[in-house]
């Protein structure tokens, strides 16, 4: 992904999660993560992806999103709507809280940590349908874009983790927060 990335847009910048970070010009950065959900296919469970998205002037405005195993590529142009393949997404309709599908995760510090998301978790899990923790934060922003998640969660994320998924959200009709 870099090498093709510097042979096409050699002044650009990369932030990637698995190398260094490459300067470039202030306007362009390539925001990578060439395996989300490491943990996943090191052990064989089939829940992880690939993200890749460029930003303009600190705004993203390319994501993609990729599961290789289903062949699933989510895809948002800033201002052109998010992608399935093709099909045009849109996030879930639902407004109640109980009726949620939720998803989350959990800071890799977890055992010596003070903020790990324990806490959250309870909270929404007396309170939502039901939370899944699958352990790849671009796959389930690319699920809450697709309206798989009704809406997702999660601590001491990096932006290699969210770039991608965040406009896949905000293209698909939803809304992303701090």
């Amino acid at each position: 992904i870099l090498a093709i990335i510097g042979r096409a847009f050699p002044g650009h910048g990369v932030l990637a999660e698995e190398s260094d970070p490459r300067t470039g010009d202030a306007e362009h950065l390539w925001v990578v993560d060439p395996l989300d959900g490491t943990t996943n296919y090191s052990r064989g469970f089939p829940y992880f992806c690939v993200s890749v998205a460029l930003a303009r002037a600190g705004q993203v405005v390319v994501a993609a999103v990729y599961q290789p195993l289903l062949d699933e590529m989510f895809t948002a142009i800033r201002g052109q709507g998010a992608y399935l393949n093709g099909k045009l997404l849109r996030v879930s309709g639902q407004e109640r809280l109980d009726q949620g599908l939720l998803a989350t995760g959990f800071p890799y510090d977890i055992r010596r940590g003070r903020r790990t998301n324990i806490d959250h978790f309870t909270n929404f899990a007396t309170r939502c349908l039901a939370i899944r923790r699958a352990g790849a934060a671009a796959l389930d922003l690319a699920y809450v874009a697709a309206g798989r998640f009704d809406g997702f969660w999660e601590l001491k994320l990096r932006p290699w983790d969210i770039a991608a998924g965040s406009l896949l959200i905000e293209e698909a009709g939803g809304r992303v927060t701090g």
